[in-house]
């Protein structure tokens, strides 16, 4: 069987935990029909703990790493805050108070066109106070599950722009909240998790 190491083609399924004083709390489940896919040592932003702790092994092995917040999605950044003005959120001229809400995630662009996605933290009656950090950023997170494949990659899936890869944050689509490339995921746009930033 072949092992996992730079170059390969893996998919992997696993659940994430949110590891806190309490216990832990499951926060994403990779889907059995679409699994996290990555080319190992290529993928870009793959946390390194989670890296370490695949490589080497072969189809059905097992990991289960818990990792820091520094070296999983990051420390919450203030500079990921924004007030944005209340017209930015406007549909055919009308605000959208039903959408935009205390709470709500929301699909956002940015500047340089890549999608994220944004906790809405405050609305006043001029701005929208949202949150770009990761959903998970700030805090210490557990991996847990098997490997599903390991094959060499082709040309075409070791090209850079190929997904995240699990536990990623990269500014994508995903729940995973990923931000950076704007791929979504690790699967990830979709992925509470995934494994790269």
């Amino acid at each position: 069987m072949e092992k996992i190491q730079p170059g390969k083609y893996v998919e992997l399924g696993y659940d994430l935990y949110e590891v806190t004083p309490a216990g832990e709390n499951l926060v994403h489940q990779t889907d059995a029909q679409d699994p996290e896919k990555i080319i190992f040592g290529v993928t870009p932003g793959m946390i390194r703990p989670l890296e370490k702790a695949i490589e080497g092994l072969e189809a059905g092995g097992e990991f289960d790493v818990t990792v820091k917040a520094a070296e999983a999605f990051g420390p919450h950044d203030p500079d990921q805050v924004a007030r944005l003005e209340k017209d930015v959120f406007a549909v055919d001229g009308k605000f959208d108070s039903e959408m935009v809400k205390k709470g709500a995630v929301l699909p956002m662009m940015t500047s340089d066109g890549y999608r994220i996605n944004g906790l809405v933290v405050d609305v006043t009656d001029d701005e929208v106070e949202m949150d770009f950090n990761h959903p998970l950023a700030g805090k210490d997170v557990r991996f847990k599950g098997s490997i599903i494949t390991v094959r060499d990659a082709t040309p075409e899936e070791l090209q850079p722009a190929h997904g995240c890869g699990c536990g990623c944050h990269h500014g994508g689509e995903d729940s995973c909240g990923c931000h950076g490339d704007g791929t979504d995921s690790c699967g990830c746009s979709d992925h509470e998790g995934c494994g790269c930033h």
